[in-house]
């Protein structure tokens, strides 16, 4: 790890955090009465209130409709003073049910007032309506008002940040739901960003910031050539206005300046109120974490970072040795697949479009991301079992006669035999994809018969490609068929040779498949 230990400097500097008051931020007052004189008095009444160092302003509404559009428009008023009677008997009344069950505004402390306390008794009001106290203006006097006033705002100042705590709680728990989510897939194309995207949740609302952060990834080879821009360095997750950001989006030019500084310097910064953190691993990768707003946070906060900084280079160094022991697997299946399928006088690329028309219909059909790329990983082995059949049936260019075909109907079940004893996951899916992808929807396939939902839903996808991209190119027998006889030709197979919800599914998205074929051209094309 590049960050030096044994140095005793701390990432940050030590001078406090600028802090901010919060007095710029008064506490909102809506007073609703028909009646000017009441909102003229009961500003005047409270002109010198203080509480937590700040002060009140006052919106005022003269109707209960009035009160609704304001409260729509402003959505953190703490306290309301409603009349009862205003355009109607109980339209007071009718305002606080519409706070607490239309607009759902558990927050606000409402303090009832009225001038005529027999037109709405206060036990039945107390009783019947979510309100928070309940005066008759002939009671309410300066002394009294003040104290309402102080009563109601701590009530509410408790409120939000019982409030703002549960959010932070909630958030943490869905950062941390999405590491576990990441960590849970090792077939999940996504898994490092998903993983890197938890992450920044995590930190996020440790320091209980709402600023931009980001986790970025780049060569080593570039950073050590000097040469690396912004179009160089990939953003596996962002937060703010970088969240689901493209990998190659482009930067603003000072955080580009600040990461191009650290990968040169070779260490984590803290400069201009951000942090970057500078993370190389073992496979040849430079990550990088961008934070802003940093003066934000205290000193205690700030060992907070550098713990998160420090243990962040090894969950990414651990996960990406998983990837890459993944990705080398899948690699030797798709030359091993590709070794068969040329000495079979196949097309070149007959494996990779088989594992991308694979794994593209098994999303259509509704299959999970993790087990539509199980499919596209394991669909190269599918013949594996032909290298065990003879050249002179392998190869012989004219119709096998009968016991030259009953050799050739023997490698599903070869193939698996070769797989069958794995453990892994991948491995797993290919021996049952080898054994029935010869198999058809009405049973008279090979080699056990099986029809319908007896046959695994991988060998039904794989039947489907193998046969399109069969008829949609050259072999040694034969001339590549036009996309629109290929497909009258797979129609007369729904049912018999194939699935047939698949096989519609399959036609009915017939252009993302043709862009795959398109993407895997064979040489000679």
């Amino acid at each position: 790890m590049v960050i030096d230990l044994t140095n005793k400097k701390p990432l940050f500097s030590a001078k406090k955090a600028t802090e901010i008051s919060p007095a710029a931020a008064p506490w909102k007052i809506l007073v609703v009465d028909d009646e000017p004189d009441v909102h003229t008095v009961t500003k005047l009444a409270l002109s010198r209130f203080r509480l937590d160092g700040r002060a009140l302003t006052f919106i005022n509404a003269y109707s209960g409709e009035q009160a609704k559009e304001l409260l729509a428009q402003e959505q953190d008023i703490a306290v309301a003073f409603i009349d009862v009677v205003m355009e109607s008997d109980h339209a007071g009344l009718e305002l606080v049910k519409w706070i607490r069950e239309v607009q759902v505004n558990k927050n606000i402390r409402l303090i009832l007032r009225t001038g005529q306390p027999g037109q709405a008794p206060e036990e039945d009001v107390i009783v019947n309506y979510d309100i928070n106290d309940y005066k008759a203006k002939s009671e309410l006097d300066s002394r009294k008002l003040m104290t309402s006033v102080y009563s109601s705002l701590r009530s509410y100042r408790d409120i939000m940040e019982i409030e703002q705590a549960r959010r932070a709680q909630m958030n943490h728990r869905m950062g941390l739901e999405r590491v576990l989510e990441a960590t849970s897939g090792l077939f999940e194309l996504r898994t490092l960003h998903k993983f890197a995207d938890g992450l920044l949740t995590q930190v996020a609302t440790l320091l209980n910031l709402d600023t931009e952060t980001l986790l970025l990834t780049c060569n080593a080879m570039d950073a050590i050539s000097g040469h690396v821009d912004s179009a160089e360095i990939e953003i596996l997750a962002g937060t703010g206005q970088f969240a689901n950001s493209p990998p190659h989006k482009e930067l603003p030019e000072h955080i580009g300046k600040l990461l191009r500084s650290a990968l040169m310097q070779k260490r984590c910064l803290y400069e201009d109120n951000c942090f970057v953190g500078y993370f190389p691993t073992k496979s040849g990768l430079i990550n990088l974490l961008y934070m802003d707003g940093i003066d934000k946070i205290d000193d205690l906060d700030k060992k907070l970072v550098d713990i998160f900084a420090i243990n962040v280079g090894v969950a990414f160094e651990n996960l990406l040795l998983n990837q890459e022991v993944e990705d080398t697997q899948s690699e030797l299946i798709l030359r091993l697949g590709d070794v068969v399928e040329s000495r079979s006088k196949e097309a070149a690329n007959h494996v990779k479009r088989m594992a991308e028309y694979c794994a593209q219909l098994a999303l259509l059909a509704g299959l999970t991301e993790i087990e539509a790329d199980l499919l596209r990983r394991a669909s190269p082995m599918h013949d594996i079992g032909k290298i065990a059949i003879p050249d002179a049936v392998l190869l012989k260019p004219g119709k096998l006669d009968d016991q030259e075909w009953s050799v050739m109907r023997q490698h599903p079940t070869i193939g698996y035999q070769i797989l069958a004893n794995s453990e892994r996951p991948i491995l797993k899916a290919a021996a049952i994809i080898a054994l029935q992808h010869h198999e058809k929807y009405d049973g008279s396939g090979y080699p056990g018969n099986l029809q319908q939902d007896q046959i695994h839903i991988f060998a039904r996808i794989v039947a489907i490609a193998d046969v399109f991209d069969a008829l949609s190119h050259a072999r040694c027998y034969k001339a590549a068929w036009p996309l629109n006889e290929v497909i009258d030709e797979m129609r007369k197979g729904a049912g018999k040779h194939f699935d047939p919800d698949l096989l519609e599914l399959f036609i009915n998205n017939i252009d993302i498949f043709v862009r795959v074929k398109e993407s895997w051209k064979d040489h000679d094309e």
